[in-house]
Formats: C-alpha cells, structure tokens, sequence
C-alpha cells in the first residue's frame, strides 16, 4: 500500500436498495447498511425481522473500524460457516468497512446443501455490494489547540494555510480550537502547533 494510501477506507454512507436472489425456490432478500455501533446493527436487524416475519433466517456478518477491527459473521440457523463466513468473505473482497449486510432466507422447499448456501449466501453479500454506493474516505484524527486569546491570529493564519478542518471551537480569554487532520498529516501539524510558545495541542 502506498503511504498516501495508508489513511484512506472504503465505506458506504447510505443503505443499499434491497436486492432479490433465488436459488431452488428459495428466496434470499440482500441488505447492506453504513454502521458504526453495534446499536446500530441490532436496530438494522430487528427492523428487517420486523419486515420479513415470515423468514426462516437472518444471516449476516458487519465490520466496525478502520485501525481497531471490530467484526462477526452470523450463521442464524443455517450449518456452520454456511452463511455469515461467505458474506463476511465479500466484505473483505471488496474492502469496505463500517458495514453491515444481510441476507434474509425463505425456505422454498427444495434443500440447497451447504456448497449450494455458500454460493448463496455469497451471492447475496456480493449483489448488496455492488448495489451500494462505495466511497472513500480518510481516517482523521482530532487534536485540541489550547492557547490565550492574544495568540488567536498567530493560530488560526497556520489553520487557514495549511487547509484544516475546524470542527469545534470556543474564542473567549482562553481559547480552545478543536481540528480535524488526515491521520497522515497529523504528526507534522502536531509539531508545528506544538513548537509555539504558550500553545498546547493534544489528540481528543
């Protein structure tokens, strides 16, 4: 990986439209969903058990993170790694992260075996993918400038050239800024800020 490649993630921002697979009468409904809490992906599944009462299974499998990886592939009933390692699998195929997919089985009867599941299942993951909208986008990191109001144009003239990202920030006697860098950037910004006499910067 190329070093201006180190900081950038693949993810979806919004959910994919649901998409339908059939194999031997059996039905498979394919979801995939942008998360980042595991609240978030109980309340995608209890809404999908919601709409689909009438489902035999719930497979799915979710990535959380881009340095610390969160993640875990459900079978829900279906034989061992027949379902939730075959979508986990897309997941890591296509390189995308804070990510949830499900796939949502009707029986129809007719056994498909567990070769016949994986592909299935695989199948499924792979269609919610490729109907996502995948994006990129770079891990930053957030730092707090403290300094006294006097230092303000001194502060906010490096802000301005360097092109970073205000994201919170309280201009009384003491001020505190608060940025966001490319994780990329963020040891040379450090350094510059933290050079200045009476300006303290520290990671949030």
């Amino acid at each position: 990986m190329a070093d201006n490649k180190s900081d950038i993630y693949k993810t979806i921002l919004k959910p994919s439209k649901e998409v339908l697979f059939k194999d031997k009468n059996s039905k498979f409904f394919c979801y995939a969903f942008p998360v980042k809490t595991e609240e978030d992906i109980k309340s995608h599944l209890e809404n999908l058990q919601e709409q689909h009462q009438k489902a035999g299974h719930f497979c799915y499998a979710y990535q959380i993170g881009t340095e610390n990886i969160v993640y875990r592939a459900n079978d829900d009933g279906e034989p061992n790694n027949s379902a939730g390692m075959p979508i986990y699998g897309q997941i890591q195929s296509f390189d995308v992260t804070n990510i949830l997919i499900v796939v949502v089985r009707y029986f129809g009867g007719v056994k498909l075996g567990v070769g016949g599941l994986i592909n299935a299942y695989k199948t499924g993951a792979q269609l919610a993918l490729e109907a996502s909208s995948i994006k990129e986008l770079t891990i930053n990191i957030e730092f707090v400038i403290s300094f006294e109001y006097e230092l303000m144009n001194k502060v906010m003239r490096i802000i301005k050239e360097k092109n970073l990202n205000i994201t919170n920030q309280k201009l009384e006697l003491d001020c505190e800024v608060t940025i966001s860098v490319r994780k990329k950037d963020a040891k040379a910004i450090y350094n510059i800020f933290d050079s200045i006499y009476k300006v303290s910067i520290k990671k949030v």
